[in-house]
């Protein structure tokens, strides 16, 4: 009778050891909870509870990805446009995280669309079509001091898509279609201020030097010559009043 009293007890306490045996992996930690109350964190690895006595609520530290959904805002500037964010977060403190909410990752959730409606809501349509940046730093920093309490680390957080009015698309069109018009008027015009300045440059030059004067009176009546005229009439470089007319006869025909 004893030995089975001993048997049944010997069976009840590897029943109890081994139900009171867990293992955390190494990226979860176990918040230990003795009679309701927390008494601290275990693992990685092997860990025992008290049997009946604790239990051990598991925790996921890895980044974890959320889409938050499509939400419908208005800029500051008030235009309505469709915005979504890609989200990556973690959990950083794991007992904050069980003991502050009740499901952090509903809660963060929640949070970032919140956020993410306020923070377009006060952005121009401008500042999120050029600086997105700027604007996910605006959203990462607003949504750090919203969750920070939880326990949790806000990793990224980045605009994904950005829909706006068919109208306001046009516009947008129209406006970029203006500012290239005005920079190729820009660059043309200081084209030609560029080459007025160096012709100017070059007939001070030729004007001071006659053999350079005389050389590019030739010039030009060789680019003359190569056009379909029939005459030339050449005054000599000492402007007298004798005036050589040649009759230069193209060798594509009579004029």
């Amino acid at each position: 009778m004893t030995g089975l009293f001993l048997l049944i007890l010997l069976v009840v306490l590897i029943v109890l050891a081994l139900l009171s045996l867990r293992v955390a992996q190494e990226y979860q930690r176990a918040l230990v909870f003795r009679l309701g109350r927390a008494v601290g964190l275990r693992g990685p690895g092997v860990f025992f509870l008290l049997p009946l006595l604790e239990r051990a609520v598991f925790v996921d530290l890895r980044v974890t990805t959320r889409q938050l959904e499509t939400q419908e805002t208005v800029t500051r500037d008030g235009v309505v446009v469709k915005v979504n964010a890609v989200l990556w977060c973690r959990v950083e403190n794991p007992e904050r995280s069980v003991l502050t909410v009740v499901d952090w990752r509903e809660a963060v959730q929640q949070a970032a669309e919140t956020t993410l409606r306020d923070t377009i809501g006060q952005s121009e349509l401008d500042g999120l079509l050029k600086d997105r940046v700027r604007t996910n730093l605006m959203l990462k920093t607003a949504l750090v001091a919203a969750v920070s309490p939880w326990g949790v680390e806000i990793t990224a957080v980045e605009l994904k898509d950005l829909d706006i009015p068919e109208s306001m698309q046009r516009a947008l069109a129209r406006e970029a279609e203006a500012v290239r018009e005005k920079r190729a008027r820009v660059i043309k015009a200081e084209g030609e201020y560029e080459a007025s300045a160096r012709l100017n440059d070059a007939a001070m030059i030729i004007a001071r030097n006659p053999v350079a004067l005389e050389l590019r009176r030739l010039q030009t009546l060789s680019e003359i010559g190569a056009e379909h005229n029939s005459t030339i009439i050449i005054s000599t470089p000492n402007d007298a009043a004798v005036v050589t007319a040649a009759a230069v006869s193209r060798a594509m025909g009579p004029p």
